[in-house]
């Protein structure tokens, strides 16, 4: 489909977008829901895709929860969703260590039960989830005991994060063959009514700080996420939507693994976000325009129900 980018999709033009593709991945926050309510018309988009024959996956940065979590709060809101189909940064992080790093050791874990819960299944054991209160002073600090087993950082969303979180990191990544994983880089967390909170990114951001080191991120908008999924369900790149309201994460993620891309309005960012980004003939910002916007996914519903 020769097509401009950033296009209005409507009319024939939804059909014939949705008979491009076979896949259809969708972030989830923002797009098939805000906070525990799904965006009118979200579920019958979903189900009735998957009804049409077409593969259906949910793909968020959020750390918070498991598959399971995820698959559940879905089917309470009418969504025909299954845990094998939900890719969170939880998940994707257990499998790079897992497939990738092909870790032999612990994981001293600045994240959340939720984290913890995907890594013990695929067989890593973790220690740090929780508070760490701080005593002593900063030499005492320095020496802070260590498990020698560990051998690798994971840093996700951590709400008990703290001054000595990051400290016992950093006294991990002292030893160059410790490895550093982070599960994405969102520097903030939008809440309704435009209020926001810090994310995982600030974190990140703190931990790289303090070790001098780069971290290795498994989220959007990095491939490892598309490869998590194309790799257990057989996916054609050139027969795939992404579907996003974040032009930074998901719109940037489908570019940069070929995928078709559709930004909806009804999370965070806007069509003048991405002419802005158009129009600055800059490469990397290029990659967050999307081909195709929309309102809301409920849109495609007439196309759908045809």
């Amino acid at each position: 489909m020769a097509v401009s980018k950033c296009t209005r999709l409507n009319g024939p033009l939804i059909k014939q977008m949705l008979d491009s593709v076979d896949s259809v991945l969708f972030d989830c926050d923002g797009v098939i829901w805000r906070g525990d309510q799904a965006i009118p018309g979200a579920p019958d988009v979903i189900n009735l895709l998957k009804k049409n024959g077409k593969k259906v996956f949910f793909v968020t940065n959020n750390s918070t929860k498991t598959r399971k979590m995820y698959a559940d709060k879905m089917a309470l809101m009418g969504f025909n969703a299954t845990e094998d189909e939900v890719f969170g940064t939880a998940y994707c992080s257990a499998m790079y260590l897992k497939h990738v790093s092909r870790l032999q050791g612990k994981v001293y874990l600045i994240g959340s039960n939720a984290m913890r819960k995907e890594l013990e299944k695929v067989g890593i054991q973790q220690t740090g989830v929780g508070p760490d209160p701080i005593s002593g002073v900063q030499i005492d600090w320095a020496n802070v005991p260590l498990d020698p087993e560990v051998k690798a950082v994971v840093v996700g969303f951590d709400e008990h994060f703290s001054y000595m979180k990051l400290n016992r990191a950093l006294q991990y990544l002292n030893n160059p063959d410790c490895l550093l994983v982070g599960t994405n880089t969102d520097t903030r967390l939008p809440l309704e009514g435009g209020k926001a909170v810090p994310g995982t990114g600030c974190i990140l951001k703190a931990v790289e700080t303090a070790a001098q080191r780069q971290a290795q991120t498994v989220g959007k908008p990095n491939h490892f996420m598309y490869d998590c999924v194309a790799s257990q369900f057989g996916l054609d790149r050139t027969r795939c939507l992404m579907v996003g309201d974040r032009l930074d994460t998901d719109i940037l993620l489908g570019s940069n693994c070929g995928l078709k891309t559709l930004l909806t309005l009804t999370g965070v960012s806007t069509v003048a976000d991405a002419e802005a980004h158009q129009e600055s003939g800059c490469p990397k910002r290029l990659g967050m325009v999307p081909d195709y916007y929309v309102e809301s996914i409920a849109e495609l519903l007439p196309a759908l129900q045809g």
